[in-house]
């Protein structure tokens, strides 16, 4: 540490994959040097690019919280701790608790509990009046059979706490929940959070899926961007692209926004930054989950390029205890697409376009070598993204499929895993840079 580091430090539970997050680091890094405040990281393989970003770098296990909660006291015992984040959502349970221990602004333990936790979310929400499906909390084949009948069909039945879509799947009807439910439970299992080995079941909702990426700071809830979501076929819901744009109306959807403001308070949302998926039905807005962390698949990248809203800055704010200002300075169209191989394959190479019209960034997402599997064997079988710009929807769609298009993938194609393999889970939602990283 340093004498500019006078007034205390911020303490950031993994840094994240450089591709989806060094520039949320970068933003962070220069908002503290500004107020005079170091950056410690704990994080879980050991840095490369980190080093340019943080004053000091703790190599530990942040997916095991007791090893992660030790060396976040050893860090308190030498600093003082002005503020604390975490945006990867294996970690952000343990994370938000810290952040009580330490007395630093957080979402609070009701809050991060209410987020991780989607039997709890639905529970709190019901009992808000907001509308919400019919769901239950199931272990067993036949509890959720049962459950399904009593809801009524069609449903969905998700993992009680992963993420990014993982193992979540769809049910026409009886002759297909079986088989949902062990792809639900599967990925509920290979979940070793407290909330893990439990799935949901809930009634299926129609309407357009959009996501809301918003500050709360003392409990007041001020949104910054929405995002229009992009879905692969049923039966599961991989997100295949999103689209930004800073004059969506609805940002100024008031029983949107109201709905969303009710659903923090009741959750006892505090300080920090949600990302709230909502289903547009024809009975009104209804959340899907909220979750305590920024939003993934560069969705923040794309709400700064869309709007000139910084979430690396806002996001500084709110942890150490600002009210930020979430004001845009640019108009226009982001969007980014996700490329997926049509079946199980082994990837050679992946090249992307260096240039296209509206591009702003295009990037291979694996290495060489690498096995994509499509669900129910694995999931975020992604080889490659593309982030375009323009002035209205129309365009960024036309210019996100002509960028698409010019991607170019040298894979041969492999046999599905066996019947009851466990999958393995993607880099991508643990967040750390396995290629870049070397263990202790």
């Amino acid at each position: 540490m340093n004498d500019s580091n006078a007034n205390g430090v911020l303490l950031v539970i993994g840094s994240g994959l450089k591709l989806y997050r060094e520039y949320l680091v970068s933003s962070i890094h220069r908002c503290a040097r500004a107020a005079g405040i170091g950056l410690v990281l704990l994080n879980n393989l050991k840095p490369t690019w980190q080093h340019a970003y943080f004053d000091e770098i703790v190599h530990t296990d942040v997916f095991d919280a007791d090893e992660m909660l030790a060396s976040a006291r050893e860090v308190a015992g030498r600093h003082q701790i002005v503020g604390l984040m975490c945006w990867d959502e294996p970690v952000v349970l343990a994370a938000g608790e810290l952040a009580a221990e330490l007395g630093v602004p957080g979402l609070s333990v009701d809050g991060v509990r209410g987020c991780r936790d989607k039997n709890r979310t639905r529970t709190v929400l019901t009992a808000e009046g907001l509308l919400q499906p019919g769901y239950a909390l199931t272990t067993g084949l036949d509890e959720a059979r049962a459950a399904a009948a009593r809801i009524g069909y069609p449903v969905v039945l998700k993992p009680r706490a992963m993420g990014a879509s993982i193992g979540v799947v769809y049910a026409a009807d009886e002759s297909e929940v079986d088989a949902a439910f062990g792809v639900a439970m599967g990925a509920a299992t290979v979940d070793q959070s407290r909330y893990g080995g439990g799935a949901i079941v809930e009634g299926y909702v129609t309407g357009p899926e959009i996501s809301v990426d918003a500050a709360v700071h003392k409990g007041e809830y001020l949104p910054m961007f929405v995002a229009r979501k992009e879905t692969g076929d049923q039966p599961y819901f991989e997100e295949t692209g999103h689209v930004v744009d800073a004059d969506d109306p609805l940002l100024h959807d008031t029983e949107l926004m109201d709905v969303l403001a009710r659903a923090h308070r009741a959750l006892g949302v505090e300080d920090g930054i949600t990302h709230s998926e909502v289903r547009l039905t024809d009975r009104g807005p209804l959340i899907i989950e909220i979750n305590g962390r920024l939003g993934g698949d560069l969705i923040p990248f794309l709400g700064r390029t869309a709007t000139g809203i910084d979430p690396g800055e806002i996001l500084f704010a709110v942890a150490t205890g600002h009210r930020p200002v979430v004001a845009p300075t640019r108009r226009v169209v982001a969007g980014i697409r996700f490329g997926y191989p049509d079946r199980d394959c082994l990837v050679h190479e992946v090249t992307v376009p260096a240039d296209a019209p509206g591009l702003v960034l295009a990037s291979p997402m694996i290495d060489p070598g690498t096995t994509l599997r499509l669900p129910p064997g694995g999931y975020l079988a992604r080889h490659s993204f593309v982030v375009c710009e323009a002035e209205d929807r129309e365009t960024c769609a036309q210019r996100l499929d002509s960028a698409a298009a010019m991607v170019r993938i040298d894979a041969d194609p492999v046999d599905p895993p066996e019947p009851g393999t466990a999958f393995e889970m993607p880099a991508g939602l643990l967040d750390v840079d396995e290629h870049e990283g070397v263990s202790a």
